[in-house]
């Protein structure tokens, strides 16, 4: 092992290499995520201070009122201590997790990714990053599908920087909008957008934000002021999906 290898292995030339395999792509929020870490070593020894885990989220952010795209950490494991990492040798670790029941959809423009590092002190460390389908749990299909059959059709999902006001453990909320194109709004109301709070297993808090059509005069000027806009806080729970688009509706109509 030549001083030269280890000058090259400690800037990434010759190091050690980590590529972690999933056992499926798409998850429900609350499933139990598993998979392996291959950790192949380089030419040289190296030691492996720890293995992490992080799942990371894409959101929007706005800097001067410029829209940046940012990312936050979901949640993050260590799933083994140090040891190590012969040269040319293979390493596997079997890990399982489970995803936070508030890892947000990916749907729209949101991006959910587990990265993985191995710590590796006076180097750079490797890493691999690997991308996720997130898929809405039984309440959040059940209000989706019930703002459908209401009219709406989905027009655009996004994660947005959350105000102090509604943030809770991350930086962000995933933002559904709606645009009603049949059914009982339909010209009555512009946009209907759910800003989804907290989603738990059993629970979903979520703002409604009630976009009413200008009419008039009158109307053109409540728009210009924002006057047409409602917001509403609503709690649903899995006692309410036999009544869900009954309840929808009549949160809605009383805003509409």
């Amino acid at each position: 092992m030549s001083f030269f290898q280890k000058v090259l292995a400690s800037i990434g030339v010759g190091a050690a290499k980590v590529d972690t395999i999933l056992r499926k792509e798409q998850y429900f929020p609350g499933e139990l995520v598993e998979g392996e870490v291959h950790v192949k070593g380089g030419e040289v020894a190296q030691q492996i201070d720890c293995i992490y885990l992080a799942l990371h989220a894409t959101y929007e952010k706005e800097v001067d009122d410029k829209k940046h795209t940012s990312t936050a950490t979901v949640h993050q494991v260590k799933i083994l201590e140090d040891f190590m990492i012969e040269a040319n040798k293979e390493k596997v670790i079997p890990f399982s997790f489970r995803l936070p029941n508030d890892t947000p959809l990916t749907i729209g423009k949101t991006n959910v990714y587990i990265s993985t590092g191995l710590d590796i002190k006076n180097a750079i460390d490797p890493s691999d990053n690997d991308y996720i389908k997130v898929n809405p749990n039984e309440l959040v299909q059940t209000l989706m599908n019930t703002v459908s059959e209401l009219g709406f059709r989905l027009v655009s999902a996004e994660c947005k920087a959350a105000s102090s006001i509604y943030r809770n453990r991350l930086p962000f909320i995933q933002e559904l909008e709606y645009k009603p194109l049949s059914g009982p709004f339909y010209g009555s109301l512009d946009e209907l957008e759910i800003m989804l709070l907290s989603i738990e297993e059993h629970t979903i808090e979520m703002l409604l934000q009630v976009d009413r059509k200008a009419k008039g005069l009158s109307g053109l000027f409540a728009e210009a002021l924002d006057m047409d806009e409602s917001f509403v806080s609503v709690t649903i729970s899995k006692n309410d999906i036999p009544n869900l688009k009954q309840k929808m509706q009549s949160i809605i109509a009383k805003y509409a």
